[in-house]
């Protein structure tokens, strides 16, 4: 099979040839239709997911969508031609975080798709047949592959920020892979949104085409909320993640507001003051992806229609390399897409 290899992290990954997998006992193999590519794919390239030499060579890729096409021993053959997506973290399954929805805090993972095992950026792939999730019939799978990542993990913001009707919502880094969708999920709760973002064509999109109040964030000391806000709002959503927008956040936030981050740049930290935080009575929280279920809920507002996928870009395997240097410039509009096998395969 072709699949795109990762050899020496810091580099890119080149298109090679490759023995196909096999579903060892617990596991399934998925023919890949298309894969998602964003800005964690770039940190898990650079080694910031895990940088164990030890760990290469490996096929990067975690936000696959593909038709399982073999299972291993000890797998339910009903499986078979079933369309799936997968989990991101390598859970146990059996802790008591995995069994209440808490799959990316299992203390006994084994790591991430993409990154501690092969991942989608290949024609198939070999996974622990309890990361699949099933797809709803009627999703086209390239549309699909913004569901295990760039909305799941919306959705799980939105739980851990308590996001309801009538909350302003501000989100910094709009116009990327999971903000773009970031912002259509907090608006599918009732929220009023502003996206945030530095590049122009990004900022149109928000506002012409998802309906969000664009702010220009370029110089982002002088980035003002809507006036109807009085200026504040009660939930940001820090996809950017510097001690500069962590700040600004911070400066925005009404009495009672929560901040969200989600970046986990090695090095990068922002001052918090306690006497901010108890006079305005704030909160952060951190967000760590999303659980299974929560994949679920995702697939359903995108098949609903109630979320749009936001993909910029499409490419075969052959472009992937370059697809991914663009997402490290800024280039690209919400998510990239790989895509593996003709559109529809699986649908």
């Amino acid at each position: 099979m072709r699949a795109l290899v990762l050899r020496r992290f810091g580099g890119e990954p080149d298109l090679e040839t490759m023995a196909d997998p096999e579903a060892g006992p617990g596991e399934v193999v998925v023919d890949v239709a298309a894969c998602g590519v964003g800005l964690t794919t770039r940190n898990c390239l650079r080694g910031d997911l895990g940088d164990d030499p030890g760990l290469l060579p490996v096929v990067p890729g975690h936000e696959l969508v593909g038709v399982v096409s073999a299972v291993g021993p000890g797998v339910d053959g009903d499986l078979v031609g079933q369309t799936v997506t997968a989990h991101f973290y390598l859970f146990c399954g059996r802790c008591r975080r995995c069994l209440t929805a808490q799959e990316p805090l299992c203390p006994h993972g084994l790591g991430l798709i993409g990154v501690q095992r092969d991942g989608g950026l290949a024609e198939r792939v070999a996974l622990p047949a309890r990361n699949l999730v099933r797809l709803p019939a009627g999703l086209d799978p390239v549309d699909a592959t913004v569901v295990p990542d760039a909305v799941a993990t919306p959705v799980h913001v939105a739980a851990r920020a308590g996001i309801t009707t009538g909350d302003r919502v501000a989100v910094v880094g709009a116009g990327g892979g999971v903000g773009a969708h970031m912002v259509q999920v907090a608006a599918a709760h009732g929220a009023a949104v502003a996206g945030l973002d530095v590049d122009p064509s990004k900022l149109a999109f928000l506002a012409d085409e998802l309906g969000v109040a664009a702010v220009d964030a370029a110089r982002l000391e002088g980035a003002a909320l809507p006036a109807a806000w009085g200026g504040m709002a009660d939930v940001v959503v820090d996809f950017v993640g510097t001690p500069s927008s962590a700040g600004w956040a911070l400066d925005h936030l009404d009495a009672g507001g929560r901040l969200v981050v989600l970046t986990t740049f090695p090095g990068v930290a922002a001052a918090v003051a306690q006497r901010q935080l108890v006079f305005g009575q704030l909160s952060v929280l951190g967000s760590r992806y999303a659980s299974r279920a929560e994949l679920e809920a995702a697939a359903d507002l995108v098949v609903s229609g109630r979320v749009r996928p936001v993909i910029g870009e499409r490419t075969g395997l052959d472009g992937a390399p370059r697809l991914l240097e663009r997402l490290g410039r800024n280039e690209v509009l919400g998510r990239g897409a790989v895509v593996v096998a003709p559109a529809g395969t699986g649908a």
